[in-house]
């Protein structure tokens, strides 16, 4: 197959007339070009060109070539405008995966505004606290809370962080006893999600970098935070849960935080998908869409998030 860089030089040199004004139109050097036009006519065993000292005139053959050459570039200039057409409108169906509370929460506000400005796009949300094989799955996209996880076959774009904070009813509390060192969490009742190794620790650091590892046995195990949210407000158990789904129940005084001089792990809020290389357009307005608003609606909704990276203070700091 011949090479349509060629085609486009040969196609050039007979729209002006001329090696040299086809040069200075292209850019190309005219040495170039004209060893690139004779490497032409020896791989099609034909003369294209008739060059004198003064003019270049198109043979028979040559003038018969052009009009393909023309009509085949034509047609690759169209489809590199079909291509940033789908940049501009994109289309397709994008599947998504989403804890349950983060679709509502901050999915629901916006989503519409995403919907009608993409109006090609077809959107397949499966609202779900299970952590989905995006792969295996055909899911485009899956956000999370948790941890972020080493997954060479996934790219990770991170939103912003939320800190875990350690909390229990004041009536549980008064009950049991108010905790002033982690060793004191030994033997409380405790409310969590389902962990990825099957342990549950509640792990807390000191300034010097020092971590304690309290490991206790749970009453309630779920992976959807409002769960695990009304049931330390009910004083079922002492809970750790990201601060935008218990900063307002502590503010009420329906939640009380525990050890604030200790620090605790960071919730972040990101998104896993397959690759950059050859990233739908559609995927890739949603992502764009995603970084501009979940802060801004998370503000809205009374949580809060931090940017990756900001320095963390202890989790009862403001």
């Amino acid at each position: 197959m011949q090479d349509l860089n060629d085609l486009s030089l040969f196609a050039q040199v007979v729209q002006h007339g001329s090696f040299s004004a086809a040069s200075r139109a292209s850019g190309v050097p005219k040495s170039r070009l004209s060893r690139r036009i004779a490497q032409l006519e020896r791989e099609l065993g034909v003369q294209l060109l008739r060059r004198t000292t003064r003019q270049v005139r198109v043979t028979p053959i040559g003038e018969a070539y052009y009009e393909r050459c023309r009509a085949m570039l034509a047609e690759a200039e169209g489809a590199r405008e079909v291509i940033e057409q789908a940049r501009d409108q994109p289309g397709g169906t994008l599947r998504v995966s989403c804890p349950v509370a983060i679709a509502q929460s901050l999915l629901a506000p916006e989503i519409g505004r995403f919907m009608q400005a993409n109006p090609g796009v077809r959107v397949e949300i499966e609202a779900t606290n299970r952590r989905v094989d995006v792969i295996g799955e055909g899911f485009d996209l899956a956000l999370r809370v948790r941890e972020v996880m080493d997954d060479s076959s996934l790219v990770v774009r991170n939103f912003g962080e939320s800190p875990l904070m350690l909390v229990a009813s004041p009536a549980l509390l008064d009950s049991i006893g108010r905790p002033r060192t982690p060793q004191a969490l030994e033997g409380m009742p405790g409310v969590n999600q389902k962990p990825h190794d099957g342990k549950h620790v509640w792990t807390l650091t000191c300034d010097s970098g020092q971590a304690m590892h309290i490991a206790y046995d749970p009453r309630l195990i779920t992976d959807e935070f409002a769960l695990l949210r009304e049931a330390a407000i009910a004083g079922i158990g002492v809970a750790m849960l990201p601060r935008m789904f218990c900063r307002d129940a502590i503010e009420s005084g329906e939640l009380e935080l525990l050890l604030p001089q200790w620090i605790t792990p960071v919730g972040t809020l990101h998104a896993v998908f397959p690759s950059r290389k050859g990233m739908p357009p559609a995927l890739r307005r949603f992502l764009d869409f995603l970084a501009e608003i979940l802060p801004e609606t998370a503000r809205k909704a009374g949580m809060q998030l931090q940017q990756p990276g900001m320095h963390r203070r202890p989790v009862g700091a403001a």
